[in-house]
């Protein structure tokens, strides 16, 4: 028996299980599950958006669980896999834009050298206190890398998004801190 609509066809596609880890496909030509992102995708997302190089993921795998959540693990493992959490989350797939996460741009953010919007002191305080600010901002909207400079060196504190004039923290409510 089919949905209205769906078609029979004998043989049933795979699809995304939330209980379990499964290895991204290497290109779209490798995709078993309909939405699922690629690896290929995934490096040229950061690559594109970010203009972090495809090489600083040589060595990482990534993986899915549940729909759209993609994790990061520097190694290699089988797939798929029955546990609770691997390496770290990475990035959020399968909705209108992708949106990495908070420790993604920490870890790799300082390879980005597009679309880091490098903020003052006072306004550094104000993001990671969760706090959404009006900015003069000439590049791209959208998810941000949101740095600030400690002890001469860019350092990224977190995500942001941009639009309409106005930064929005998205720094995870556990993570805000009034510095």
């Amino acid at each position: 028996m089919t949905d209205a609509g769906e078609e029979q066809t004998g043989e049933e596609r795979p699809t995304n299980d939330g209980q379990q880890f499964d290895r991204l496909p290497e290109t779209a030509e490798d995709r078993e599950v309909e939405g699922r992102a690629t690896r290929e995708e995934v490096v040229e997302w950061w690559d594109d958006r970010f203009d972090v190089p495809p090489e600083t993921f040589e060595g990482y795998s990534f993986w899915e669980k549940g729909k759209g959540k993609v994790w990061i693990l520097h190694g290699e493992l089988s797939s798929p896999l029955r546990i609770e959490a691997l390496g770290m989350k990475f990035l959020r797939t399968r909705q209108e834009h992708w949106k990495p996460t908070t420790n993604a741009v920490q870890r790799f953010g300082r390879e980005a050298t597009k679309n880091v919007l490098e903020l003052t002191r006072e306004q550094a305080r104000r993001f990671v206190r969760g706090e959404d600010q009006e900015l003069d901002w000439e590049g791209d909207w959208g998810y941000l890398v949101v740095a600030h400079d400690l002890a001469g060196e860019s350092e990224p504190l977190g995500v942001g998004l941009f639009v309409h004039g106005e930064l929005q923290s998205v720094v995870p409510k556990g993570r805000q801190r009034d510095l």
